[in-house]
C-alpha cells in the first residue's frame, strides 16, 4: 500500500498549511475535488472531498467560535492547516480543517468524499462488516470521520505534513461547485456557505 501511494503524483505536491491560511470561503471552494490523504500504522487511505461547509469568525452564529473561546473550539483560534475534531450527539466526529490565522476562528467542516485507495480498511471501519457501497462509505460528516479512522486525538494534528496532507484539483472550475446553505443547523441556517459537486457521495439535497 505504502508502495502504491508512494507513486500516486500528488505526493510531491501537497498543500502547506499556508494554503488554508486563507478566507474560510475560499477554502472550502476551492477543497472541492482536493485529495485527501491520511497514513495510519496500519492503513493509507485515500479520498476525493466533495462536500464542503464554511463557518465563518463574523455574523455566523452556527461557528462554534461566534461567541468567544472555549476549549472545545481552541483549534479554530489557531493559524490554519490544522484539524478540528469534536464529538455531536454524544457519538459521532466531525472534521474540520481551521482556516485564516490564529485569533480569527473558522474552520471547513468536511461533509462527504468519494473513496479513492482504501476501500477495504474504510468499509471495516463502518461498523459490523456491513458491506456497504462506495458512495456511502464517507457520505456525512459522521460516516466520515469513521471511515477515515479519526478519533478525538486528532484534534490539533496538521492536515500539511507526511502522514496527513492534501492536494488541490486546479480542473473544479467555478461552474461545477454548488452553493446551498448548510445542512442540520438552526443558527444562521440562511447562509449559503454549503458547497458540492455532482457526486453520489454528497450527503444531502444538491
Amino acid at each position: 500500500m505504502n508502495h502504491l501511494l508512494d507513486q500516486l503524483p500528488f505526493v510531491e505536491h501537497a498543500l502547506p498549511a499556508a494554503w488554508f491560511q486563507r478566507p474560510t470561503v475560499d477554502v472550502a471552494r476551492e477543497l472541492l475535488g482536493a485529495t485527501m490523504v491520511l497514513r495510519a500504522e496500519d492503513a493509507v487511505t485515500v479520498v476525493r472531498i466533495v462536500e464542503t461547509e464554511a463557518y465563518l469568525a463574523e455574523g455566523d452564529l452556527a461557528c462554534h467560535a461566534a461567541l468567544r473561546m472555549t476549549k472545545r473550539n481552541a483549534p479554530m483560534h489557531e493559524d490554519g492547516g490544522i484539524f478540528y475534531v469534536y464529538k455531536i450527539y454524544g457519538m459521532h466526529l466531525c472534521v474540520n480543517i481551521v482556516t485564516e490565522t490564529a485569533g480569527r476562528g473558522c474552520a471547513v467542516l468536511l461533509r462527504a468524499a468519494e473513496p479513492i485507495v482504501g476501500h477495504d480498511v474504510m468499509r471495516s471501519r463502518r461498523a459490523n462488516g456491513v458491506v456497504r457501497r462506495d458512495t456511502d462509505l464517507l457520505r456525512g460528516p459522521g460516516n466520515l470521520a469513521r471511515a477515515l479512522g479519526v478519533s478525538i486525538d486528532d484534534n490539533y494534528r496538521s492536515c500539511a505534513s507526511p502522514s496527513a496532507f492534501f492536494h488541490h484539483d486546479a480542473t473544479v472550475a467555478a461552474a461545477d461547485i454548488i452553493t446551498t446553505t448548510r445542512i442540520g443547523i438552526t443558527a444562521s441556517a440562511d447562509l449559503p456557505l454549503r458547497f458540492c459537486l455532482r457526486s453520489p457521495a454528497v450527503s444531502g439535497k444538491r
